[in-house]
């Protein structure tokens, strides 16, 4: 995103203690076939998969470009319920910064926020519905 001079605006990178989406952190779709998709995807352009059944795709925050951040694209088998209750085939997981702060902030607007803030190892995650019935889940890496 460019500023009013051109010049690219990193402030959502930067950390500037705003409640906000910082990139994308998961691609997650129905397959017919989970297993044959990844082996498809692995055969044919060279997908690693991990022992979540995921493939993750690194790159580096250009604000602080130390930073490795993790993207996952995981086939989930058609139907599965962890996309409930939306009736989409696919669901985006976003990197967040500041989850509880945005969560309060998305309550306070209408959101349908669908859970609590589960923390893991990894970070914290939270599920909401956006206005066209998509789910979608927040998480909150531990590095940020």
């Amino acid at each position: 995103m460019k500023d009013e001079e051109g010049k690219s605006d990193t402030s959502a990178a930067s950390g500037d203690g705003a409640p906000r989406v910082t990139g994308i952190g998961g691609i997650f779709f129905f397959s017919d076939d989970p297993a044959e998709t990844r082996n498809w995807y692995a055969q044919n352009l060279g997908f690693q998969m991990n022992e979540w059944g995921s493939s993750g795709f690194e790159s580096r925050d250009l604000a602080r470009p130390d930073q490795v951040n993790s993207l996952q694209w995981t086939p989930f088998r058609k139907g599965d319920e962890y996309f409930l209750p939306s009736k989409k085939e696919f669901m985006i997981n976003y990197r967040v910064q500041h989850i509880e702060l945005l969560v309060e902030r998305l309550r306070a607007n209408g959101v349908n926020v669908l859970d609590n803030i589960a923390e893991y190892d990894y970070g914290k995650f939270v599920h909401l519905m956006d206005n066209e019935g998509n789910k979608i889940e927040l998480w909150e890496p531990t590095d940020n």
